[in-house]
């Protein structure tokens, strides 16, 4: 019994490392956005070769959401089995915190960054309920199917928009840059209108690469059901094989993508690039996944820890790094919206994230549940058939096996 309470821990700390680990792709992405209508490809026109340099860097090394979509799939799997053996209602517990992250997820998109995740993946969470029962080969059959139909669709409609289309230039998309300037550089009301104006867009963007999210999720699901990180989580020549063969294939990938969204093609290139992206980011992401691990496993365990404590509070990381981006560069703050260069915001991003890592340590020897999950925990107790509380671990205890289901 000992023995498999240890592998589980394992096995949950492991989750939580790379979530924690992806946090930071997370920053580094949602910043360039919320940074200025340029930064994400590296500033205007007359931008530094500094910071196009940085957010070409970025675009062809970061493909974190799908590693946050792969672990929610495999974090599903465990917290159904705790489920089972709890005799908690699955169902019911599972559609109403379903209902909390769309509640979070839409305060979030109102007052912080439209371009939040977290609506799609309750709803996308929703139809992995449904799936659940697959196999791990048909699980992964239909992922694929998924991704290459996605693929195709872009590949031949952005081909499409190379052979028939001209590029927009910068004298094109300057007034709409500078009416986004201006919007975000005002009072409450102009960043939350602009907000509102913007989040039809940014669900129908999220709307669009559903079926690579749902694929991620599938994939995790398979994972977890094979017990991929039992069985090779420690297995470090395994590791160190799928970092050999997979990164270069992931890596090309994202030059690929880079230079479509970055340069030095013209931006009637980005659907190809990203088509590229969907079908290597899995190498990518794979490799990253491994090294995190080889990695961890040769350095103190001290490590592993922090990026564990800062994975089991990722939603609470994901809306507090939101916040502080909006404080930065929206009227809510110090209104820096397109005043800052690339390199600076990932460079402040660094500053971030090394922030959050030290206070998610200290926060979970503390206590139990981050802010954020324990208003997610409370819309959704988990309770016996007889409609008593299991109880609660003491803080600063080992992540319980009913608890891995952390978003974003």
């Amino acid at each position: 019994m000992r023995e498999r309470e240890a592998v589980r821990s394992g096995r949950v700390q492991d989750v939580d490392v790379l979530r924690g680990f992806a946090l930071f792709g997370i920053l580094l992405v949602n910043a360039q956005l919320m940074a200025g209508p340029y930064t994400a490809f590296g500033g205007g026109p007359h931008a530094t070769g500094v910071d196009r340099a940085a957010a070409w860097a970025v675009t062809a090394t970061t493909n974190v959401y799908q590693l946050f979509s792969f672990l929610f799939g495999y974090s599903f799997v465990l917290q159904e089995r705790s489920a089972r053996e709890s005799g908690s209602p699955s169902a019911a517990h599972h559609l109403r915190r379903a209902a909390g992250l769309f509640g979070l997820g839409l305060v979030h998109a109102v007052l912080l960054f439209p371009g939040d995740i977290l609506m799609t993946y309750a709803a996308l969470g929703l139809i992995l309920y449904g799936l659940r029962g697959l196999s791990p080969r048909a699980a992964l059959r239909v992922a694929v199917c998924l991704v290459a139909g996605l693929a195709v669709l872009l590949l031949g409609y952005g081909l499409l928009t190379v052979a028939f289309t001209e590029p927009v230039t910068p004298a094109q998309y300057a007034p709409e840059a500078a009416r986004s300037v201006s919007a975000y550089r005002g009072g409450f009301l102009s960043v939350i209108g602009t907000h509102l104006r913007e989040l039809p867009t940014a669900l129908g963007a999220n709307l669009m690469y559903a079926p690579d999210m749902l694929a991620a999720f599938l994939a995790g699901l398979a994972a977890a059901k094979a017990g991929l990180v039992e069985r090779h989580g420690r297995d470090r020549r395994w590791l160190r094989g799928v970092v050999v063969r997979w990164l270069p294939v992931g890596l090309a990938g994202g030059v690929v993508t880079a230079c479509g969204a970055n340069g030095p093609l013209d931006n009637r290139w980005f659907l190809v690039g990203h088509a590229v992206s969907l079908l290597t980011a899995p190498a990518l992401t794979a490799s990253y996944a491994c090294g995190l691990l080889l990695l961890l496993s040769v350095v103190r365990p001290a490590a592993a820890r922090v990026l564990a404590a800062s994975g089991r509070m990722a939603l609470t990381h994901y809306l507090t790094q939101s916040l502080v981006l909006a404080l930065v560069f929206t009227g809510y703050g110090f209104g820096l919206y397109d005043r800052v260069g690339t390199a600076v915001v990932l460079a402040g991003c660094v500053m971030l994230y090394g922030a959050q890592l030290a206070f998610g340590a200290w926060l979970m020897g503390r206590v139990r549940y981050a802010p954020a999950e324990l208003v997610l925990r409370r819309v959704t107790p988990a309770r016996c058939p007889g409609g008593s509380a299991r109880r609660s671990p003491s803080p600063g205890s080992a992540p319980a096996a009913d608890e891995p289901l952390r978003v974003p």
